[in-house]
């Protein structure tokens, strides 16, 4: 209780600092026109109708030790992060408004990041990506339009090719709970006299994490090198990133069974009986794992840009890239049948014949995704437009290999080896406009060709092929106003509609081969207020997202961790989203943010299987709540600077953070049983700063996560079933970190 008083009193205070409210001033927006020109035309203006916040690298630096970049944005607005491992070190996710990772559209640098059939943006894949990131800005909502998949929730715009024009080096390392350690070097020769310059990261993360055998092994390599002409006119950047991972597969939970005749009402007390750290995956007998249960990948990233100014109003940008990547899943398997691997079943001797058996296995993806984009750029003090868009193919290949077998399989026995194709075009035109004084407004139109081709899917490789084309129209309008007051403080008022539209993905696809998915429609209109004054800024921003045909989990998880999803015709989101920040004293900043929200199904029928009487067993259910979609999101934090007016070159900083998330479903029922409970967390960091003659900078970090030891889980899944008369649930359970710690040495020349 007395956390929740405390959570609540900052909540009333202010926004966290780096989820800062965009300036409501009609200047220049600063962080707009020093974002590397490859990402500006995707990024979005102060004044432009809709809802950002700006991340930059000052505030991605004062907590990164080595969590993935989902943990970094975690206070962020409308934001709820979770991981396997239980320390968000290995595979980390977020939602934005309650929708996942396959509706959030992820840029690097204007490149599209989501994997063209999974859609989702996988972080562990890029390995200490903050480390090298110098602003990142999150779209809540459609937004602005963008490349790649649509954006159903919010898109996340990555830069990392800043370049700083001096030459210098930086070594980080860290080490915390559960053996996570992190090791950074970076180094670059600043602006050289020929106009080139080169940049270098080089990084290793490793962590045995919370959960039973969910360790981390992470590499990463980032290497820019660029050319800038005299003139300044012209500049040529190549940025090349590449990442290994194998990490420990977490993804089973722990499991809590219970019945309509016996129904549980306190899972979490289940969850300690069994062990919270429990991890089931690799069992081959009772407390006996396989050793090499894993999830390997390699992923580079190539990108080569040419900015090009043509005059003092416009400017081009055009870029190629290509993302190759190549991986597989090492498992353990028990009790397969030799059918699902089309074998004859083993005849041990006359009369004895064996239908399943214990192997090993590795599935394999091994892919190419590759392109271009281009954008050309017209601004004055009064008109800002952009014309631009992207092609880009990807060529997959889904194969896997039966490695060790107890009988019956031929040593590397390949039973099937499926390609996929896609296609993605898209063009589009923003137009920013000021119409008369302090009043702008607001045009963006986006059309959208893809064209999908899957032939055939791991378990059913003999359905037709599916080759299916989609066209796309994106529209985007609003407007924003802009009141000046006295004191410098000024306001703005801001309104928009847009329309975003979204193919399914790989997996929908495959849950339903004989009735195949529709593609999804949003419509979404946003209106808000921001103030800003030199002590205080405060806003809210009012959303409503209807959606038609929108995918929807159903809670059930396949074997390889996807969950399955199905189109309802109508759902919607609606919200209000405060954030603030007030600085009443030099040496204290108040900051928090909230989000309220109703996340509704209209009409669903939910399934469950019938073992008594085989079929399904059908449950309908009516204006209920979407899965995993909190109506209330919260994060509050202060930072306290005690000794400023003595530190000279010096400086200690205490923050104390808040996150709360209220009560999330794991299925579409509203049913309290399936659901994850609420949980409050607090997290300390002490940060102490020092710069010298020798070194530009000399800083400590100790964090403290979950300051409390709360007990809690983030992420979760379910599915349910009649037997012998009863119908049976099982929820899953993803249980993260108690208490814990990192702490970090950084030295900059």
């Amino acid at each position: 209780m007395k956390r929740m008083f405390f959570s609540g009193c900052l909540l009333l205070a202010a926004q966290l600092s780096f989820a800062q409210t965009d300036s409501a001033t009609a200047k220049a927006d600063s962080f707009y026109l020093l974002s590397p020109v490859e990402v500006r035309s995707l990024r979005l203006s102060s004044k432009a109708p809709f809802t950002t916040t700006n991340v930059t690298s000052k505030d991605l630096q004062q907590q990164n030790l080595g969590q993935n970049m989902p943990y970094l944005l975690n206070q962020t607005p409308s934001v709820v992060v979770n991981s396997d491992d239980g320390v968000g070190v290995g595979y980390s996710s977020l939602r934005i408004r309650g929708t996942d990772m396959t509706r959030i559209n992820v840029t690097m640098n204007g490149i599209p990041v989501n994997d063209a059939e999974s859609q989702a943006a996988i972080f562990v894949d890029l390995p200490d990506l903050a480390s090298s990131t110098t602003t990142v800005q999150i779209q809540r909502g459609v937004g602005s339009s963008t490349n790649g998949s649509g954006a159903f929730g919010g898109s996340i715009n990555i830069s990392n090719l800043e370049q700083s024009k001096t030459a210098g080096v930086t070594v980080s390392n860290s080490y915390g709970s559960f053996d996570t350690w992190k090791h950074t070097l970076q180094a670059g020769t600043g602006l050289l006299k020929s106009g080139f310059q080169f940049d270098v990261r080089l990084s290793k993360l490793s962590s045995s994490g919370f959960i039973d055998r969910a360790s981390s092994d992470l590499l990463a390599a980032h290497v820019i090198a660029s050319w800038t002409s005299e003139s300044g006119a012209t500049n040529l950047k190549f940025n090349y990133l590449t990442g290994k991972e194998r990490t420990g597969q977490a993804w089973n939970g722990v499991g809590v069974i219970f019945t309509d005749k016996e129904p549980n009402t306190d899972y979490q007390k289940a969850l300690e009986q069994q062990g919270r750290t429990t991890n089931t995956l690799g069992e081959i007998s009772k407390g006996v794992y396989y050793k090499d249960q894993t999830d390997n990948y390699w992923q580079d990233y190539y990108q080569l840009f040419l900015n090009q100014k043509l005059s003092s109003s416009w400017l081009l940008n055009i870029g190629t890239f290509l993302t190759r990547g190549k991986g597989y899943y090492n498992e353990y398997k028990k009790g397969e049948k030799f059918s699902d691997y089309y074998l004859p079943d083993f005849i041990k001797a006359p009369g004895d014949t064996l239908r399943k058996v214990n192997l090993t296995r590795q599935l394999w993806l091994d892919n190419y995704y590759y392109g271009g984009v281009f954008s050309t750029t017209y601004n004055t003090a009064s008109t800002n437009f952009v014309f631009g868009g992207a092609y880009t193919r990807y060529d997959g290949n889904h194969y896997g290999f039966v490695k060790w077998a107890e009988y019956g399989v031929p040593l590397d026995h390949q039973w099937y080896d499926l390609t996929a194709f896609k296609k993605d075009f898209n063009v589009y035109a923003k137009l920013q406009q000021q119409l008369v004084a302090n009043f702008y407004g607001f045009v963006d139109l986006q059309y959208r060709n893809v064209n999908y081709t899957i032939n055939g899917f791991r378990k059913t490789p003999d359905l037709p092929a599916i080759n299916n084309t989609y066209n796309f129209f994106n529209p985007k309008a609003g407007l924003s106003y802009f009141i000046n007051h006295t004191d410098n403080a000024s306001s703005k008022l801001y309104a928009s509609y847009a329309i975003a539209n979204k193919e399914p993905n790989r997996d929908d696809f495959e849950a339903a081969p004989t009735e195949q998915p529709k593609p999804e429609q949003l419509q979404d209109v946003e209106a808000g207020y921001q103030y800003t004054a030199r002590r205080f800024q405060a806003g809210v921003n009012g959303y409503y997202m209807q959606y038609k045909n929108q995918l929807i989990l159903t809670g059930k998880v396949n074997d390889v961790g996807a969950y399955a999803r199905t189109n309802v015709p109508s759902s919607y989101r609606a919200g209000l989203e405060f954030f603030a920040s007030l600085k009443p004293v030099q040496w204290i900043q108040l900051n928090a943010n909230a989000t309220f929200s109703r996340n509704k199904i209209r009409s669903i029928t939910q399934y469950g299987d019938d073992y008594d009487n085989g079929g399904q067993v059908a449950r309908e259910y009516h204006n209920t709540d979407i899965s995993f979609s909190p109506s209330t999101i919260a994060g509050a934090g202060i930072t306290l600077e005690p000794l400023y007016r003595i530190t000279g070159n010096q400086h200690v900083f205490i923050d104390l953070l808040e996150k709360y998330v209220s009560r999330q479903y794991l299925d579409n029922a509203s049913d309290k049983q399936k659901s994850i409970n609420p949980y409050a967390l607090t997290d300390l960091r002490l940060r102490y700063q020092l710069s010298t003659k020798t070194f530009k900078d000399i800083s400590v970090l100790l964090m403290v996560n979950n300051l409390f030891d709360k007990k809690y889980e983030n992420n979760g899944y379910t599915y349910s079933y009649l037997s012998e008369g009863a119908y049976t649930t099982e929820n899953y359970y993803f249980p993260q970190a108690g208490t814990n710690w990192n702490i970090g040495l950084s030295f900059g020349l």
